[in-house]
């Protein structure tokens, strides 16, 4: 009987994944519910849980800044086993943009994986707005008029810090993001715990920059929040779409220059880190 899977056969990740390379379609999909999982997952939390019990005898049940930030390192993780080994994991443009500056993924791939990881994002807070309708009053227009988690400087910084912290953090964060990223998942150095990594730096990112300004280094994030965080939130969204485009291209053109100087372009996916 023949093979029920066409696609040409690629070597075995190190996650054991099947060894098919899987369809475009496949992988735009996988961008999509990875990215999915990650706004959705952070969100939720931030909204749902973070203050939850505030001026109340409840207070303490709320999770915090640091309940957001292991709930992005979570879904991070989840998504990168889950998806990883289809689309390699990138669920953030910033990501997608860094890599192929780095020449580990073809820039033709670029827009449309960009444009899956916003979809999917959207999807998330949509759903998420789903959710409020039902809440208790005033949940979702208070969740509104607070910006929805949205990222921003002044008014939207939970410290409230200016438009040059948010500036300069996301170009210094998304960068060294990225430089881990494409550390962990490298064809000959990477690990088979690179998305654990992954997640975990994403968990100390958000712990060090929340406050300053609701931590992005993803535009797809701050796209899926910012559409329904009122004005303020969709004023400031270009700030969140250039400078973390801006760290990562830092970023990838500083790694291959200094570390991958000899690496094939478009050897490596992200996080399968398979040799071709």
């Amino acid at each position: 009987m023949s093979d029920p899977r066409p696609d040409k056969p690629v070597e075995p990740t190190p996650l054991d994944h099947a060894p098919y390379a899987p369809s475009t379609g496949a992988t735009l999909v996988a961008e999509g519910f990875g990215t999915f999982l990650l706004v959705l997952g952070v969100i939720s939390t931030a909204l749902f849980a973070a203050g939850f019990g505030e001026g109340t005898e409840a207070a303490n049940k709320g999770v915090g800044f640091l309940g957001v930030s292991l709930a992005v390192g979570i879904t991070v993780i989840a998504g990168a086993y889950a998806f990883g080994p289809i689309s390699g994991g990138h669920f953030n443009p910033a990501v997608t943009v860094g890599l192929a500056a780095a020449g580990r993924f073809q820039w033709k791939g670029v827009l449309p994986y960009i444009v899956a990881q916003i979809v999917g994002g959207a999807i998330a807070t949509t759903l998420i707005v789903a959710i409020g309708l039902f809440g208790p009053d005033s949940w979702l227009s208070n969740a509104q008029d607070g910006g929805f988690a949205s990222n921003g400087w002044d008014s939207l910084s939970p410290a409230g810090f200016g438009i040059g912290a948010a500036i300069i953090v996301e170009i210094l964060f998304t960068a060294l993001f990225v430089i881990v990223i494409l550390g962990v998942t490298h064809s000959t150095r990477g690990t088979t715990f690179a998305g654990l990594a992954i997640g975990l730096t994403l968990t100390l990112i958000h712990l060090a920059i929340i406050p300053i300004d609701n931590a992005s280094v993803n535009p797809a994030r701050s796209i899926a929040t910012a559409i329904y965080g009122g004005p303020v939130a969709l004023g400031q969204l270009w700030v969140f779409l250039i400078f973390p485009i801006v760290g990562a291209l830092i970023a990838g053109f500083a790694y291959k220059a200094l570390f991958d100087g000899t690496q094939k372009a478009g050897a490596t996916p992200t996080f399968e880190s398979n040799k071709k």
